[in-house]
């Protein structure tokens, strides 16, 4: 019987910005911990995540940026003041997208009736060129787009709920009618990288 599907994996813990940053593997093992109680059993489906494949996160990012990201692997390096990778961050980065990918299948496929991603590092600031705001590729719209190849799916609604503007997302499809991305941000916090066309 579907549920509610999980994407989580020991990949995403080991991305790590350094002491003090706010985006922290701890975010995520505290619900990994709870996740993991024996009252839990049973109420989640799995969902198995994989690396996204280069043209996935390239439907969003452009391809010279992807190789910048890449050539990070194995490196602790920063990418703009916020944002640094370690060593083991572009694998997780993969597996974040490719874990939204699966659960965009296992929605559309019946294998869920909704999915929750448990991954780091989180997207919707990452722009279609560069890094931002913690974020190194911009999972939902990775998911988004591979929503719309799918011969089943016409339209997607994004609905971003965090604190702050999640501009990547909404650059990545400003131009476009076939994704309303919704944002309900706390004022005055946006990224300050509005794009109007």
């Amino acid at each position: 019987m579907p549920k509610t599907g999980i994407v989580r994996h020991p990949i995403y813990l080991k991305h790590d910005m350094g002491l003090g940053h706010p985006e922290t593997p701890r975010r995520l093992l505290s619900i990994y911990d709870m996740l993991d109680e024996p009252d839990m059993a049973g109420r989640f489906a799995a969902i198995e995540p994989r690396p996204a494949r280069p043209g996935e996160i390239q439907r969003i990012h452009a391809e010279p940026y992807y190789r910048r990201v890449e050539q990070t692997s194995g490196r602790s390096v920063y990418l703009d003041p916020d944002t640094s990778t370690s060593p083991q961050s572009f694998d997780a980065a993969l597996m974040a997208a490719g874990g939204t990918i699966e659960a965009v299948d296992a929605v559309m496929d019946g294998r869920a009736d909704n999915a929750f991603c448990l991954h780091r590092p989180p997207g919707h600031h990452a722009e279609r060129d560069r890094a931002m705001g913690f974020c190194l590729f911009n999972n939902v719209a990775i998911g988004a787009a591979h929503a719309l190849e799918r011969a089943d799916c016409r339209r997607v609604l994004i609905y971003d709920p965090d604190l702050h503007h999640g501009n990547g997302t909404q650059n990545s499809f400003y131009a476009r009618s076939d994704v309303l991305y919704v944002s309900t941000h706390q004022y005055p916090l946006l990224s300050g990288n509005r794009r109007v066309q």
